[in-house]
């Protein structure tokens, strides 16, 4: 009944505060549901219960899942990850304290829904993939993607290039992601970046992988990857040189203007911190960790995109890993907003 009960103020506070017109004075800011108003339990789940829009008018960033697992090669269960992390980011609210900026207050932002894939079916469900993506890059706003697995990457990139050309990677990772082939098939989650470098869709020489780490298959693993170019970190890299001079190495390379793309796999935290992934590594790095490199190698970049992958709800644990990735979110978008801020 209290959850009735606030339908009539919602809808009030949605009137009043949805429609308010940005510092440019034209702009109409499209924002989260007050919490105060509604308590965050109740309604539609949403990312962070923004409106679930399809207009793409006056929108700087739209947020989306894509609920694909196909690719998976160990664990699937990664197409419930955009629900997981939309049930998680109810928590969340939009002032971030490091950047001192409010993400509502610059940008105006909607969760665009679900791209409709294709079960069982790669090929198809990338072309759906490369054609949801197309409309809001054509309307020059920034798509930030729940995953599905990793395999999704490569039609969003294949997407934005369309748009903004090559992009340099900012990539947080266990794994590399740049094998050839699985079982002599070209695409999966592993295989990602190998075909993303081979058909010119980012620039390795402005590019970076972070956090790699584990076993692998072989001491060539990593092969392709460095002789392309690619600027690799790996986790025990990162361990021995910090966070500060990681984020010196990566933002180093990256040229001014050109366009940034954003993949976090969840994977890169360590296990204890996200055991609700299809392929958890040890040995990894902290939530504090992750948002330090998130907002300082963001901040101040041509962002383009982001996405976060393989949240794997169903082992995770205290729901503790959809909580993560809902707060590696907040900070990639704290950073478009403090980026919006700073041009203007």
């Amino acid at each position: 009944m209290k959850c009735l009960r606030a339908k009539s103020s919602r809808a009030n506070y949605k009137k009043k505060h949805f429609k308010n017109k940005s510092l440019q004075g034209k702009q109409t800011m499209s924002k989260p549901v007050n919490a105060l108003a509604s308590p965050r339990f109740c309604g539609i789940r949403t990312f962070m219960r923004l409106p679930y829009q399809t207009d793409l008018q006056d929108i700087d960033f739209a947020v989306l899942g894509i609920p694909f697992d196909t690719a998976t090669t160990y664990k699937p269960g990664c197409r419930f990850g955009p629900a997981g992390i939309r049930a998680a980011s109810t928590i969340l609210k939009s002032y971030e304290e490091v950047l001192d900026v409010d993400i509502f207050e610059e940008c105006s932002g909607v969760d665009y829904g679900d791209i409709d894939i294709i079960p069982g079916h790669l090929d198809e469900s990338f072309e759906r993939i490369e054609e949801g993506m197309s409309a809001l890059l054509k309307n020059d706003i920034i798509p930030v993607v729940m995953g599905g697995d990793h395999s999704i990457t490569l039609p969003q990139l294949r997407s934005i290039v369309k748009k903004h050309g090559p992009v340099a990677l900012i990539h947080f990772d266990a794994h590399s992601d740049t094998g050839s082939d699985y079982f002599g098939k070209p695409y999966n989650h592993g295989t990602t970046f190998h075909w993303a470098i081979k058909e010119g869709l980012i620039k390795p020489e402005e590019s970076t992988q972070t956090g790699i780490r584990g076993p692998l298959y072989g001491r060539d693993s990593l092969k392709f990857v460095r002789e392309s170019g690619m600027q690799v970190i790996t986790g025990w890299e990162l361990h021995e040189i910090g966070i500060n001079e990681a984020i010196k190495r990566i933002k180093e390379r990256i040229s001014p203007g050109t366009p940034v793309f954003m993949s976090f796999d969840i994977d890169f935290l360590d296990a204890a911190y996200a055991p609700g992934t299809g392929t958890p590594e040890i040995g990894g790095f902290t939530t504090h960790e992750a948002l330090k490199l998130v907002l300082n190698c963001c901040q101040g970049q041509e962002l383009v995109g982001m996405d976060l992958v393989e949240v794997l709800p169903e082992s995770d644990n205290a729901e503790i890993t959809s909580f993560a990735a809902a707060g590696i979110m907040h900070a990639f978008l704290s950073c478009v907003a403090a980026n919006k801020r700073a041009k203007r």
